[in-house]
């Protein structure tokens, strides 16, 4: 089983990482929090606790998570969940810039692939 624990659920994935996140088994999304730039270390650090206890007493250590989001909160969990022996991926993408007749830029991100932390 793949949790999909991101800011991007698995409905708006496109096809070719649908297929890539189903060699893990079935994907279940939940929510990332939000993480306010205002938050101390110690906040981030007892939500972190608080995410990583609730995943592993949800899904046990069995599972893939693919975690992405807020850096450090990032860090943190995978932390967590990697000392418990639970799998943490990333998704990789490439990136494509552009800039419109505004000078605004413009990204488009390519999923690529999965990446182990």
């Amino acid at each position: 089983m793949l949790i999909n624990f991101s800011n991007h659920p698995s409905a708006q994935w496109g096809a070719e990482q649908m297929e890539a996140a189903r060699a893990y088994g079935e994907v279940e999304d939940v929510s990332f929090p939000v993480v306010a730039p205002e938050m101390s270390a110690a906040e981030v650090n007892k939500l972190a606790d608080e995410y990583a206890d609730m995943l592993l007493k949800l899904y046990g250590s069995s599972v893939t998570i693919h975690v992405m989001g807020e850096m450090t909160f990032t860090f943190m969990v995978v932390t967590r969940l990697k000392a418990c022996g639970v799998k943490c991926i990333a998704s990789t993408t490439e990136r494509k810039t552009t800039y419109n007749s505004e000078g605004i830029k413009l990204s488009e991100f390519s999923f690529v692939k999965f990446r182990e932390y």
